[in-house]
């Protein structure tokens, strides 16, 4: 699986694969806000499910090992509930915002990867993960200044932190999955495993979405099976601490995206946030044995 190709390549797959994500999150929270959050995400994975599972058949429908199963089933279910949490905060609050406050899962991947991986937890790393909590806590600041978000906007928040807890989670189960098993197997399985997770409650909670909602779901459905094909790729072949700059590409992406769609106004407070936090990313991650300790990917 970790053929030695050009770095530039597996970068430039990865940040298009973060890219696709972003756009996904627009379509999503459209969706979300129109079908709540759990409408919105069970039919738009029963959509990846059915593209994925294309990409796996063309794909030589390769059978998973034991271990990849296993790791199929725990990342599923650490995706589900990733985001449940993250779509009904994203349907709150900014997209911008909701992204920023995201970028904390790298740096508690570093901190997590140093636990599971035994890596020593050194000063740059503990200094920057106060660093970014105080950028959390200007976000928040800059949130309970603007009233026009309504009440429920610190929940939509706290939402997105415990998202961004269980991402970190994730980042490190999908490192050793990207070794286990190819980019179509693991999109389809864990679309396929995300989705049945969520039908266990469809006697109580399905509902049909309107007929002008298929169009964002077969969309969203399709942009997130090629990101998870192309991230799925891009980590199996590229460093996981070089390709996690990848994921800050995606505030560009939430800024744009929430201005000329949802009109969401780029509040000084978020940007301020968002650079604090990157930055005590890029710090801590420029210690090599760390970066390679933070095993990253997307969801």
């Amino acid at each position: 699986m970790n053929r030695a190709l050009s770095p530039v390549l597996a970068f430039a797959v990865a940040a298009a694969g973060i890219g696709l994500f972003s756009i996904m999150d627009a379509f999503m929270k459209s969706l979300t806000l129109a079908l709540g959050v759990y409408n919105a995400l069970i039919w738009r994975t029963g959509v990846s499910t059915i593209f994925s599972f294309g990409a796996w058949i063309a794909g030589g429908r390769q059978r998973p090992s034991r271990r990849g199963m296993w790791l199929h089933t725990i990342r599923g279910a650490i995706t589900a509930a990733m985001a449940l949490l993250f779509f009904w905060g994203l349907a709150r609050v900014p997209m911008a915002q909701a992204i920023t406050l995201s970028y904390i899962a790298p740096l508690l991947a570093l901190l997590l990867g140093a636990i599971f991986l035994h890596e020593r937890v050194g000063r740059r790393v503990a200094g920057a993960s106060f660093a970014a909590f105080a950028g959390v806590l200007v976000v928040i600041a800059g949130q309970s200044k603007n009233a026009t978000l309504g009440p429920q906007a610190l929940e939509g928040a706290i939402a997105v932190l415990a998202s961004a807890l269980l991402y970190a989670v994730n980042l490190v189960v999908a490192r050793m999955q990207s070794q286990a098993a190819t980019p179509g197997e693991i999109a389809f399985f864990q679309s396929m495993i995300v989705t049945a997770l969520l039908a266990l409650a469809a006697p109580w909670l399905l509902a049909t979405p309107e007929a002008a909602q298929w169009w964002k779901i077969v969309v969203g459905g399709l942009l997130a099976s090629v990101s998870l094909f192309l991230l799925g790729w891009a980590y199996a072949h590229g460093e996981a601490g070089y390709l996690a700059t990848t994921e800050y590409t995606s505030f560009v992406y939430a800024a744009t995206l929430g201005y000329f769609i949802f009109d969401e106004r780029l509040s000084p407070y978020t940007l301020a946030g968002a650079v604090i936090i990157v930055s005590a990313c890029l710090y801590a991650a420029r210690r090599r044995d760390i970066a390679q300790a933070a095993l990253q990917s997307a969801a």
